[in-house]
This record gives structure tokens, sequence and C-alpha cells, in this order.
């Protein structure tokens, strides 16, 4: 049997509220965009502050998304080939399952940020 391990892991920004955690989100998506590498970013559907579907910090930085109401329909979305990330806004919004799929996502290989 052929098995094929990835380095796949999860990077975690906090910090207090205007402290620009979704600019540096963003700074990181920028960076993946850049160097070609393929890079879905999710938010939750109830964050409509600034836009339906794009993730916007307060000093009007943004990129698409796709919002989501939990982990099912976020894995529903992904495509079959993984791609090298995945970004997700407002994590805090989303219930204990979604711990359990971006823990087997970086299982699989793929950076979550």
């Amino acid at each position: 049997m052929d098995l094929q391990l990835k380095d796949g892991w999860l990077e975690v920004i906090s910090g207090n509220m205007y402290a620009g955690k979704t600019e540096e989100l963003l700074r990181r998506v920028r960076r993946i965009e850049y160097a070609k590498k393929s890079i879905i970013v999710f938010k939750p559907k109830i964050d409509n502050r600034y836009s339906v579907d794009e993730v916007v910090s307060h000093n009007n930085l943004r990129t698409k998304s796709i919002p989501i109401k939990d982990a099912k329909e976020m894995l529903e979305h992904l495509p079959e080939e993984l791609p090298y990330a995945i970004a997700i806004d407002e994590i805090q919004f989303f219930g204990n399952d979604m711990i359990n799929a971006i823990e087997n996502l970086a299982d699989k290989g793929v950076r979550i940020i």
C-alpha cells in the first residue's frame, strides 16, 4: 500500500477587537494567491456587516468568500482535489463540528488559516 503523508497545519490569528486579525488573514490569503496556490475563503453567513460574499477588514481590504452556516456546508463546497489552503474568517461563530473538520483537513495536508 502506498501511503502518502502531507504536511498540513493550522494557523490561528487571535487578538482583541480592532487588532487587525482580518487584515492579517487577508494578507496571508494574498500571499498564497501571489504564489499561485489554490485557496478557498469561507465566512459565516450570519456575518453580513460589510458584505454578503466577501471578507472585509475595517480598513476596507476585501476578498471573495463563500458564506457558510456550518462545517458540513463548508465541506460540501470543497472540490475533490483539496486546495493548498483554506481561510476561515470569524471562526468563533461556528460550532465544535468545525474543529473536527479543520483538524481532519489539516491531517490531509491542507493549510488552515
